[in-house]
């Protein structure tokens, strides 16, 4: 794991209440919300950024088709190239 320490950690505590460390990998809005890519090393998942007040809280994105969309939408920019006027938001 000495990968994460170069990143922000955040622990996320299962079902079981076990709690597993993960670096966050990207943080983005797409479609008027909030998306956290979290990686562990070995694996990564996408999870909803929802806030209550001042506290924010991960919530777990059970449609498959709205994860692929917003993963194809984040490789997408991930991968532009700024540089050429082609590819420009």
């Amino acid at each position: 794991m000495d990968k994460l320490k170069e990143r922000d950690i955040i622990a996320i505590q299962n079902e079981q209440g076990e709690e597993s460390e993960y670096a966050v990998e990207a943080l983005f809005e797409m479609n008027e919300g909030s998306y956290a890519l979290l990686s562990s090393g070995e694996d990564s998942f996408l999870m909803r950024v929802e806030s209550e007040g001042d506290q924010q809280y991960l919530v777990n994105i059970d449609d498959p088709d709205e994860k692929e969309s917003l993963l194809d939408a984040y490789l997408l920019a991930s991968t532009a190239d700024y540089d050429d006027p082609r590819t420009r938001p």
